[in-house]
């Protein structure tokens, strides 16, 4: 079975650990596509100040132009605030009804995973592939023995948006961590200043 794995984030901006990210599930075996699902609001980030989402998801599909198994979606861009993953997994079953989707989801998340809203109806619906993310709090052995949550041994990224944002704003340089198109359409944009 080939899955289109689900890849949710405000990406705000996209950097060069979400694209390493996706490129190295893309070459998983059975999935046949990423989609980075621009995100307009996180229910868990509800006091960040993000970009619009019109030019967050641009800087996203400018990030993947020459990644053809990355995809950038703005799923969430018509349904109902706030977002919550359940919602677009029902909204995406009924408009894909011919994909089979599966979650991608850092291990940061996966530790309060049980607090997303109907967190086992989305174990009911898909898996989750977990990928590796620095936290303090250890994964509930439970979810880790979980028949529906794969661990990967993904790379990890010492990058943050949160910390591109800040050095952006005190004035400095983050070209080297951004794919060159999104970064020069932030550049032109003057973004984050």
């Amino acid at each position: 079975m080939k899955f289109t794995a689900l890849y949710f984030g405000t990406f705000n901006p996209i950097h060069l650990g979400h694209i390493a990210l996706g490129k190295y599930f893309a070459k998983q075996a059975d999935i046949e596509a990423v989609w980075f699902v621009v995100t307009p609001q996180n229910p868990f980030k509800v006091n960040e100040a993000f970009l619009d989402d019109g030019y967050r998801l641009e800087m996203v599909r400018l990030a993947l132009e020459n990644e053809p198994k990355l995809h950038a979606s703005e799923v969430e861009f018509s349904l109902p605030m706030p977002h919550y993953t359940i919602h677009t997994l029902e909204h995406l079953d009924q408009v894909h009804p011919d994909k089979n989707f599966v979650l991608l989801m850092g291990e940061d998340n996966l530790v309060h995973f049980e607090r997303w809203k109907q967190a086992d109806r989305i174990l009911e619906k898909v898996s989750l592939f977990v990928y590796p993310r620095a936290h303090p709090t250890p994964v509930p052995q439970h979810l880790l023995n979980h028949k529906k949550i794969q661990l990967f041994d993904a790379p990890q990224w010492d990058i943050a948006s949160s910390a591109i944002r800040k050095i952006i704003r005190q004035g400095g340089t983050v070209e080297h961590l951004m794919p060159p198109a999104s970064w020069a359409y932030l550049v032109k944009n003057g973004f984050y200043q």
